[in-house]
This record gives C-alpha cells, structure tokens and sequence, in this order.
C-alpha cells in the first residue's frame, strides 16, 4: 500500500518534467481553387503539441456565374501531422461542413480533406504557409472533388 503513492508521485513528476509546451497559430490566407480557377480566401486556428496538432479552418470561395461554377463555403476539423523543426512540413486530414451555392440554390452536407503543407519562418512570430488541399463533398454537390492551393500569414504564439 505505501508504494502506491510513491508511484503516483514518481509518475506525476516524471509527466511535468517531460512535457513539452503547447503552441497555437492563427492563419489568414488566400489562394486558388478548382474547378475552374476562382479566388479563396479563409482562416485558420490550430493548436500544435510537438509532432502532433489539431485546427480548425473557414473558407470561402467565390461563386462564378458565367462559367456555372458555385460558391463553396468549408468549415473543417483537421489533424495534423508536423516536423518538429524551424521549417515545419505537415500532412492534414480531417472533415466537417461545407455550403455549395449556386444563385440561390445550394447543399449543405459534410465532407472530408486531405492534404499538406509547409509553414517557412519569416521574422519573429511570423510565418509563411503554403497548403494544399483535395475535398470530397458527400451529398449531391456539383463538384465533388475540389482543389485548393493556398498562401497565407501565419502568427505562432
């Protein structure tokens, strides 16, 4: 019995010693998206704890009347997984909701991403991020499988 609470003191140090601190950026951005070349823009909020990392990001991308392409609003949940370095280079997956708007018809349903990324340090806190990404849109949207390549300003705190 008196082992027990040397093994839970011994333990709880041993997780205080050896954790590492959290970090967490915000990104805003803007890029390209398919089908037909159209303007995106969005943000971003993650948290990131060494290797691992969650975020959440909002994006919308403009409608196009005269090519017939709709609009596409995002909200996803994703993983990641990141280098622990100055330079960090992720891979993301994960899904949520999206908006597909069309004049005034549009579906709203779930969807998932998968991609990846760099985020190249500038000065201080500052960071450029590079990110592509490929959707798939569940329901009957009339472009399943959207691209999206964006750049974007990235403040680490």
């Amino acid at each position: 019995m008196a082992r027990r609470p040397l093994v839970f003191a011994l333990a709880a140090v041993g997780l205080f010693l050896g954790a590492t601190p959290a970090r967490a950026d915000v990104t805003a951005f803007w890029g390209v998206s398919t089908p037909e070349t159209r303007s995106v823009r969005g943000l971003s909020a993650g948290l990131s704890l060494v290797l691992f990392g969650f975020e959440f990001e909002y994006a919308n991308t403009t409608e196009d009347l005269t090519a017939g392409v709709p609009g596409l609003v995002t909200g996803m949940f994703n993983g990641l997984v990141q280098t622990p370095t100055s330079t960090q280079f992720y891979v993301t997956a994960g899904g949520g909701v999206f908006r597909e708007r069309l004049e005034s018809t549009g579906e709203t349903h779930v969807g998932t991403n998968i991609g990846g990324g760099v985020k190249l340090n500038l000065v201080g806190p500052l960071r450029l991020r590079l990110d592509y990404r490929i959707f798939n849109l569940r329901g009957a949207a009339l472009h399943a499988r959207p691209q999206r390549f964006y750049a974007g300003v990235n403040l680490a705190f």
